[in-house]
């Protein structure tokens, strides 16, 4: 399809498609998603348009294919809205969360390699790759975040 077709099919049915997507998912933030693809699918469509009734049908048809593909996706099942996610990860022990506080109160370089090799338990070496620095810039920052924590917390740390 040509640019100058393309142009003058989304102005003429972008909000038809956007109005059929909102109605099947329900979700503005979703039905904005549809109508990209469901544009950029007709701009890769290689045949042609008998009538532009054969162009709305053909969106149509698509539009709602799409969200019936994304209401079955295993992907939709599983997702909670952000209102439900709490800021914060909850922990079980307040230990945990003073612990949470304490690090991300932390310069990020230090949160960053605390990070990898506590949670990822990523080796000195592996982590100096990925962030690209020296090992003994790796071992350095560990070695001040722990001394940063021990201040704070006011606790021994040991180390396994």
């Amino acid at each position: 399809m040509d640019k100058t077709k393309f142009t003058n099919a989304v102005e003429a049915y972008q909000n038809m498609v956007y109005r059929a997507a909102l109605h099947c998912l329900g979700s503005a933030a979703d039905a904005e998603d549809a109508v990209q693809e469901v544009f950029l699918r007709l701009y890769s469509f290689r045949g042609e348009f008998e009538s532009g009734e054969h162009l709305r049908r053909w969106l149509l048809r698509v539009t709602v294919n799409f969200c019936r593909d994304i209401l079955r996706s295993p992907w939709r099942k599983r997702r909670v809205s952000l209102e439900e996610v709490p800021e914060e990860p909850v922990f079980q022990r307040p230990e945990e969360a003073a612990l949470y506080q304490e690090v991300m109160a932390l310069p990020e370089k230090y949160r960053t390699v605390l990070y990898l090799f506590y949670y990822e338990e990523l080796a000195v070496r592996e982590i100096a790759e990925l962030l690209q620095i020296r090992q003994s810039s790796v071992t350095t920052r560990l070695f001040r975040a722990r001394e940063k924590l021990k201040e704070r917390l006011g606790e021994e740390w040991q180390d396994e």
